[in-house]
């Protein structure tokens, strides 16, 4: 039985209880937030065993019956929760993104290894049944060679939304618009064409009262010789139009997309002409959470690899910061990049 603490109770963590309490190896026994009545509200409908409540989240570290610590936390919290987690020796999954600069990023894949302890990174999307099929399909060839990708998100972020907590919006709390709702789709777009060699980005800014940017742009050059296109905005009016992405390759394309990510809107591929259906048909099978933590609880009992690694995770989060990088410079970016952190983006060039 693995035993499970949350820290930080917000809309998030349910997902993860209610994930949790799916399972017949898993419970639930400790949460901690500042905030009482959170951890009262997210845990009013666990009723499998006691939970211990720890408004500081350190005692609940240092709680012995704890084997697992889910992070879902604002942003900045991440990665020195993970980091005191592993040095008390608890596996961790960690909400993304992983953290806010390539220094944090670095050093909880070394406690990981150090402390010999598993760390997932919540990019769900990797484990969703059309994803992998796509991914599989990549694999196997049947695309060909592949020559293009592109990511694009048409999403709303009202100033409300920014007004909500004075940590929205911020480069040293929040992130950035596409650590934020874009890593996702980065961390797709990296998965399925390979390791990024340059990133040349642009970022704009429209609502005054935010630090962060809400549209980028970038241009990538895949190690492959492949290229891609990052095409993300907040801005859409009047609502969120959705997320999608597409594969260009050698013997067949396919796009997917839709507000849930869950629609095929283009989809040929030489070799198997009825392949649209058979993707189709797992379009519907929305229960990656599930899959996620299946993944991660047999790497911990039978030594299965963790899909979506801290090493992984620190992928989406250079590429991300590359394009950040090269929007001050106004240059390429060439991978890797010693190290970023995303209050870098408050200094002068």
């Amino acid at each position: 039985m693995l035993q499970f603490g949350v820290i930080g109770c917000g809309y998030i963590a349910k997902k993860h209880i209610n994930t949790i309490s799916q399972f017949h190896d898993m419970s639930l026994i400790a949460v901690s937030d500042i905030n009482q009545q959170k951890m009262e509200e997210v845990t009013k409908d666990y009723d499998e065993n006691p939970i211990s409540f720890y408004q500081d989240y350190k005692y609940m570290l240092a709680d012995p019956r704890v084997d697992v610590v889910v992070i879902a936390t604002i942003s900045s919290l991440h990665a020195e929760m993970a980091k005191n987690a592993l040095n008390n020796h608890k596996h961790v999954i960690i909400e993304k993104p992983l953290a806010l600069s390539l220094t944090d990023a670095n050093e909880i894949i070394y406690l990981a290894q150090k402390h010999q302890k598993h760390v997932l990174v919540c990019h769900q999307l990797r484990y969703r049944p059309i994803i992998k099929k796509i991914k599989e399909l990549i694999t196997k060839g049947y695309f060909g060679e592949i020559h293009f990708g592109a990511i694009t998100l048409m999403l709303n972020r009202s100033p409300e939304y920014y007004r909500e907590a004075s940590w929205k919006g911020t480069w040293e709390h929040d992130g950035g618009m596409l650590i934020n709702q874009g890593i996702h789709l980065v961390d797709l777009l990296i998965w399925m064409m390979g390791d990024i060699q340059s990133v040349y980005g642009e970022i704009a800014t429209t609502f005054e009262r935010k630090q962060t940017e809400d549209i980028a742009l970038g241009m990538i050059n895949f190690e492959n010789g492949a290229k891609g296109l990052i095409n993300a905005n907040t801005i859409t009016k009047p609502e969120n139009i959705g997320y999608y992405f597409s594969l260009f390759g050698e013997k067949g394309s396919i796009r997917i997309g839709g507000k849930k990510f869950n629609q095929i809107k283009h989809c040929y591929i030489e070799d198997l002409p009825d392949i649209k259906k058979e993707l189709a048909s797992l379009c519907s099978d929305l229960d990656e959470h599930v899959f996620m933590y299946k993944n991660f609880y047999e790497s911990i009992t039978n030594g299965k690899k963790v899909l979506m690694s801290a090493k992984e995770g620190k992928k989406a989060l250079e590429g991300i910061f590359s394009l950040y990088q090269s929007s001050k410079s106004n240059q390429p970016v060439y991978l890797p990049i010693e190290n970023f952190s995303t209050t870098d983006m408050l200094k002068d060039n």
